[in-house]
């Protein structure tokens, strides 16, 4: 079962909207012909509230869409900072644990045919993957884009429901987090000051931090 402190309230939209926007890639879930499930990493986009990809007209995950296309999931993970035993008992493996940011969706798949949906589609996953620009807009005005947006398979994924986990360290005790951040500041990994602002952000101890209460965001 999900734990309440860690999940996001409903209101927060935007904290996911932000990390969809941060990650480049997720994991789509299909179930294939035979009945087993199978899982693909792909880049994506978060565009109008649509998951979109895109990708080839054959393959794994096309073969699967047209079996099931009514049950997809899709995922998207990132995580932040190991949290070492020793940060709180000199002895016991137990209070090891990992501070992390999910997403997970439950959808239904649609092949987009709309050529207009796939050019803005395709031009939204072009802004979150070289914002330096270096490239003709993508419309379906000019001709030299039209052959190749009618090639591409283009995939929408509508949500049914939106469930995200954002772990910081919500269920601890404030003298516990403030050791645990002293100690991430001390240790200064790749992501531990990132780290230590969400646990800010994210735990009740801290006076600017979000305490969700909710698990279902949509």
């Amino acid at each position: 079962m999900r734990r309440k402190e860690f999940a996001i309230e409903e209101n927060k939209a935007s904290e996911i909207k932000a990390f969809f926007a941060e990650m480049t890639f997720g994991f789509l879930g299909t179930i294939s012909p035979d009945g087993w499930p199978h899982v693909t990493p792909l880049n994506f986009v978060y565009y109008e509230d649509f998951i979109y990809f895109h990708g080839s007209r054959i393959g794994q995950k096309m073969i699967d869409l047209k079996h099931a296309a009514d049950k997809v999931t899709f995922s998207v993970a990132k995580e932040y900072a190991i949290i070492p035993s020793y940060f709180s008992d000199p002895k016991m493996a137990c209070p090891a644990t990992a501070f992390f940011k999910s997403v997970y969706i439950k959808g239904a798949a649609s092949i987009v045919v709309d050529l207009a949906e796939k050019a803005a589609a395709l031009a939204a996953f072009m802004e979150k993957l070289q914002p330096e620009g270096g490239y003709d807009p993508i419309t379906i005005e000019d001709p030299d884009y039209v052959s190749q947006l009618k090639a591409v398979s283009v995939v929408r994924i509508d949500t049914q429901e939106m469930n995200a986990k954002f772990k910081f360290g919500q269920n601890w005790k404030e003298a516990r987090i403030e050791q645990t951040a002293d100690l991430l500041q001390a240790r200064n990994h790749d992501l531990d000051e990132a780290t230590i602002a969400l646990m800010k952000q994210f735990c009740p101890h801290h006076k600017d931090s979000v305490h969700p209460t909710e698990n279902k965001v949509l």
